[in-house]
């Protein structure tokens, strides 16, 4: 801007202290430049020169309004989206077909299933046999009680169960556990001593 088209009174964006600022000039300064006061914080600003001023400030951005709810956030997204000039309705619901939108209920087309943990229960993994029905095939041939650790040894020299776990041991006893609470009668397994089960009769 230059010197002739500053004029008193007017409220102009200013650049204050790396900031840009709404300013209202209020005079001339006798040192050259203008005086000035800052129209948020009530503060006065010396401007020194028009390169400062960025223009008049006749248009204020709108303030953010304080969204509380649930129901007020709904409420605001509606009105926005019928100020576009879109029919009452979900949002997320009217976008033309061939738009690339998505309904909320309509799942990504790149979803997939969770993977299951591997904790040895039947169909918990997809690498092969489970460690359940493993243990279960060794106490069969053993006729015996057997610890986890001792099933664990039988299960991956007979090569009917594959792990990488660092504990196949506590993960076996883990499931062999989490079968008899959740099956009761009908579990394969039944807990005879400390650490050691055998197959339910």
């Amino acid at each position: 801007m230059k010197n002739k088209d500053v004029e008193i009174n007017k409220v102009y964006r200013v650049k204050v202290s790396g900031s840009v600022q709404d300013v209202r000039i209020t005079g001339q300064n006798p040192h050259g430049g203008w005086d000035g006061v800052n129209v948020a914080t009530k503060r006065p600003v010396r401007i020194k020169s028009p390169q400062r001023l960025r223009g008049l400030a006749t248009e204020r951005p709108a303030k953010r309004q304080k969204i509380t709810s649930l129901a007020e956030l709904e409420a605001q997204g509606k009105k926005g989206h019928q100020a576009l000039g879109a029919p009452d309705g979900d949002a997320a619901t009217t976008a033309p077909d061939g738009a690339g939108s998505k309904t909320a209920s309509e799942p990504a087309r790149d979803a997939r299933p969770a993977r299951k943990r591997a904790t040895g229960e039947p169909g918990a993994t997809s690498r092969g046999p489970s460690g359940l029905d493993a243990a279960a095939t060794v106490l069969a041939q053993a006729g015996e009680p057997l610890n986890t650790k001792t099933m664990v040894e039988r299960m991956l020299a007979k090569g009917l169960w594959k792990t990488g776990g660092k504990t196949p041991a506590a993960t076996i006893y883990a499931a062999i556990l989490r079968e008899c609470a959740t099956k009761g009668a009908q579990a394969r397994f039944r807990k005879v001593a400390r650490g050691k089960f055998e197959l339910a009769k």
